[in-house]
């Protein structure tokens, strides 16, 4: 099973899209054993346990799997130097670096570094710390390190403008800290470009704010935000990235505010281990599994009643992780534990497990209610058996997925006057969301027009907002396409809006292309308990979209942030918004949907469409019953027991689907956390 069953069948997995909160994806691997618990490794279900056997393997990621990976992506596998991770002047310009010229850098100064860069030119780590004034964001300190992490600059700055918030709590700087400084901006732009050779190369995390800050240009820069990239333009934090790759805490709880000569000689150890280390060692590192075990180790120390061996995560976490990593049952072997392994035949066999051999799914399960309790650690697989594994059906069902997808997507507006304005269309149209096609339909008696859009939420607020709205004149209805397959649209449409991961999100459109994170970031600072901004981006063009979505602590706070947005007026532009509708993981499977290339599955649906339709009809109760197989299990853990759910995808000579993981701890209530 991949991703594509979860979304066939979302309504169906009405237990797991209800009850896991977090999900990631998952490279497909042709052989998902030997993916998931290291090369060599063979598990396979015998009549009797066997005994622990000892094995040397590896749990390296395979050369095919890390072809999935940004950062491999980006940079190839291969080591470089470091004038290959310096951003490129078309970067710097999408990232809003200042640049020399443009028209927002009006009386910047240059570092006037301008020599050719090579891969020995110096490295300098930077960092800043604001204060917000009347002016916007002022530098209020300064640090500068040099390759060896040695402190050349760490100045207090006086802003030029009255100071509105000191942002005491991240930049650690009070009124009374400022009273005797005599610093100014300028003074610090003369230190700086006498301190800097005219072959220096910046380091920095999201550097762009600094030099903007800073009024400065610099020609060569790495951004160790981008060059530890994440998929859809999504960013770690420093202080993950300094603790997960570095080994190294920053930023703590116990400090008053960050210190920017700390953030400067993070960045710069991280920007040296990327290019001494390479792309690929960097990919080995699993960030992306890093960062939600961080995640599930922080609710672990929230919950009172967590048992001690819950901490493991957070233990992990404080040591740099290692270039190899021991095969994941060698792990469990060295702690003295022996998972319990329940499946049907068909997986391969090492002898590192108890394990039971199964015949049916039902049966999987009485087994897993006996046995489980009994074992800390425990693998159950459920198959809906061979049948399903032909490539057509794969392909069928691929091409239903998209075909509704893209059906939800567009909406169909009119009747329009013979001789309507397309632009005020497009212009009215476009404030609900991004387009991503336009077009007339003229086999009407009066013009329509069909309108696909990027996202979910900006379909929907067309409908919602715009049906028998007055537009280019025309007083116009608002719909979906009617088909079939949409007859259940408003039921899947409520259900996305109550999924878990959408609890406390909201959809924000309407918002000019020009405004920056920054931008936004200041101006809903005023909305309460808001944790998480996230700007999409187009991931060809690297420009930001004109909608966002806004991520509230508290659900109470999204509903009060939700009626305060709309008919809010940014900039002369007129917000909407409502509640988010696609789930993060969705919104980029869309996205990667609506850019690959579906001719193939195209042709093979029609062509075995009749044969399709009475297999779905009876894979679609297979996966009901799998989910409440689930259901059922899940509910006889213990709580605190932390739930890996795995769709592994499929990597084969048809092609490929990615897979998908759910993950969360079981809570008192039978919910998961995460």
């Amino acid at each position: 099973m991949s991703q594509l069953h979860f979304y066939r069948f979302y309504l169906q997995f009405k237990h797991l899209r209800k009850v896991f909160r977090h999900r990631f994806t998952l490279a497909p691997s042709a052989n998902f054993p030997v993916s998931l618990y290291g090369e060599g490794t063979n598990l396979k279900p015998q009549n009797t346990p066997q005994g622990l056997t000892s094995t040397s393997s590896e749990c390296i990621i395979k050369s095919s799997d890390l072809q999935c990976d940004p950062i491999i992506q980006r940079y190839g596998e291969k080591k470089k130097g470091l004038t290959s991770y310096t951003l490129t002047l078309e970067e710097q310009k999408r990232n809003d670096y200042p640049i020399e010229g443009s028209p927002g850098c009006k009386g910047y100064i240059s570092t006037e570094c301008d020599e050719q860069r090579t891969d020995s030119s110096p490295l300098f780590g930077l960092d800043c710390e604001m204060c917000l004034t009347a002016k916007g964001n002022e530098v209020i300190r300064v640090s500068l390190v040099d390759a060896q992490g040695q402190c050349l600059l760490n100045e207090l700055v006086k802003p030029e403008s009255t100071v509105v918030n000191y942002r005491t709590r991240f930049s650690g700087i009070t009124k009374k800290m400022l009273l005797p400084v005599k610093t100014r901006l300028s003074d610090i732009q003369t230190r700086l470009k006498k301190m800097l050779p005219h072959d220096a190369v910046l380091v920095g995390h999201s550097l762009n704010s600094d030099l903007q800050a800073l009024e400065m240009i610099h020609p060569s820069v790495i951004d160790t935000s981008l060059l530890f990239a994440r998929s859809e333009g999504r960013r770690f934090k420093l202080k993950f990235l300094a603790k997960a790759v570095l080994g190294k805490e920053i930023q703590c709880e116990q400090k008053l505010g960050h210190d920017p000569t700390e953030d400067a000689r993070a960045a710069l150890e991280l920007a040296q281990f990327f290019i001494e280390q390479g792309p690929t060692k960097v990919a080995e590192l699993n960030l992306e599994m890093l960062l939600t075990a961080e995640k599930l180790a922080e609710v672990s120390q929230n919950k009172a009643a967590l048992q001690p061996q819950g901490c493991g995560f957070q233990k992990q976490l404080n040591e740099p992780p290692p270039l190899s990593k021991p095969c994941f049952l060698d792990c469990l072997q060295e702690t003295g534990q022996k998972p319990l392994l329940l499946g049907r035949q068909g997986l391969d066999s090492s002898g590192l497990c108890q394990s039971n051999l199964s015949t049916s799914n039902k049966q999987i399960l009485q087994r897993a209610l006996e046995d489980v309790p009994l074992s800390k650690f425990s693998i159950i697989g459920f198959s809906l058996g061979p049948e399903y594994l032909a490539s057509h059906l794969h392909a069928g069902l691929y091409e239903k997925v998209r075909s509704k997808l893209t059906d939800m997507l567009t909406i169909y507006a009119g009747p329009f006057d013979e001789n309507f304005c397309m632009k005020s269309v497009k212009k009215e149209f476009g404030r609900c969301g991004p387009i991503q096609s336009l077009t007339v339909v003229t086999e009407t008696f009066q013009p329509y027009v069909c309108i696909q859009y990027e996202v979910l939420e900006a379909a929907q607020l067309a409908v919602e907002s715009l049906n028998g709205a007055e537009v280019a004149g025309s007083c116009i209805e608002v719909q979906r396409p009617v088909t079939a397959a949409m007859l259940d649209c408003n039921v899947l449409i409520k259900e996305l809006e109550l999924d878990v991961e959408n609890e406390g999100v909201i959809y924000v459109a309407g918002l000019k292309k020009s405004l920056t994170e920054t931008d936004l970031q200041e101006e809903f600072s005023q909305l309460k308990d808001l944790e998480t901004l996230f700007l999409p981006k187009d991931l060809q063009s690297g420009k930001h979209r004109n909608c966002c979505f806004l991520k509230f602590q508290k659900t109470q706070s999204a509903v009060d942030a939700l009626e305060a947005i709309n008919g809010w007026t940014m900039k002369g532009s007129k917000l909407r918004s409502r509640n988010a509708l696609a789930p993060g993981h969705l919104w980029r499977w869309i996205w990667q949907m609506n850019h690959s290339n579906g001719k193939q599955g195209k042709h093979i649906f029609y062509e075995k469409m009749e044969q399709l339709s009475d297999s779905e009809q009876d894979l679609r109760k297979k996966v009901k019953k799998l989910d409440n197989h689930i259901k059922k299990l899940y509910r006889s853990l213990q709580s605190n027991t932390l739930c890996v759910v795995l769709f592994p995808g499929v990597n084969s000579t048809n092609g490929s689907q990615s897979g998908l993981g759910l993950m969360g701890i079981k809570d008192d209530e039978g919910r998961s956390a995460c």
